[in-house]
């Protein structure tokens, strides 16, 4: 049963991003966390979004623009490292508090407490007016590079800070994607390759449960791509945000 519910929501997750605005990440990886730790909800939200991007790849890469993703790509790598590495040490520290509800005990837990606010950040960027208009100068890129891979390396959150730094570069709308694309599946590898150092989902008893829920996710993504024309949709957007801060409360006072 637990197969069947996983992966349901995991479909229904990718399903969602068609029509929300947000990205497959900023939205599977929340709910990866209700039913797994964190750092594993990570990792396999990191895996559906390279297969994820791998694909689109496949299909723009060949778009893509050299110098800024030398310029943007470059500094990303070395500070999806740089974040990744401070998620694996966040993950080992002793909870910042517990308390007791209803008669149950809950930790407040600094990888949890971080993430959680990381999520409401980003679900208000995704949401303010202010911010979805927000564009940076070409002179910034490295800065740009900087920011997305160290959000990237921390909790995946790379899409929204990538594309209001790229959106002044004058790109075609071809060259923004396989630009963008290239650049996020340099984030992921660089991200993986430090989380595989540090955290193993292959000798966790639920690591079948991981990679049902990730296959789903990205079967999700993939149908979804190639059926239906991705729109945003403002109330859609609108709830998935206040579901997102919902969700960020809960995991950052331990109730999940």
């Amino acid at each position: 049963m637990e197969y069947i519910i996983v992966s349901l929501v995991a479909l229904l997750v990718s399903g969602l991003t068609l029509f929300s605005g947000f990205g497959l990440g900023s939205l599977l990886m929340p709910v990866m966390a209700i039913f797994f730790p964190m750092q594993v909800a990570i990792v396999a939200t990191a895996v559906v979004h390279l297969a994820n991007n791998f694909f689109k790849l496949s299909l723009f890469g060949k778009y893509r623009r050299g110098d800024v993703v030398v310029k943007f790509g470059m500094p990303a790598i070395v500070f999806a490292a740089a974040g990744a590495w401070i998620l694996t040490r966040i993950s080992g520290l002793p909870p910042v508090a517990t308390y007791t509800w209803f008669a149950r005990q809950f930790e407040v837990e600094w990888v949890k407490l971080m993430i959680a606010a990381l999520i409401v950040i980003f679900a208000l960027i995704e949401v303010l007016p202010m911010f979805r208009k927000l564009e940076f100068s070409v002179s910034l890129l490295p800065l740009g590079g900087v920011l997305s891979g160290l959000f990237g390396g921390l909790s995946g959150h790379q899409g929204a800070m990538r594309s209001a730094f790229l959106a002044n570069t004058g790109l075609t709308k071809e060259q923004f994607i396989g630009t963008g694309v290239t650049i996020a599946c340099m984030v992921d590898i660089t991200r993986l390759t430090v989380y595989g150092v540090n955290f193993s989902i292959l000798e966790l008893e639920n690591s079948k449960l991981v990679l049902a829920g990730s296959l789903a996710a990205f079967l999700g993504a993939y149908l979804g791509k190639r059926m239906v024309e991705k729109v945003t949709m403002i109330h859609i957007q609108r709830f998935v945000a206040i579901s997102l801060i919902v969700l960020s409360i809960a995991l950052g006072s331990g109730l999940i």
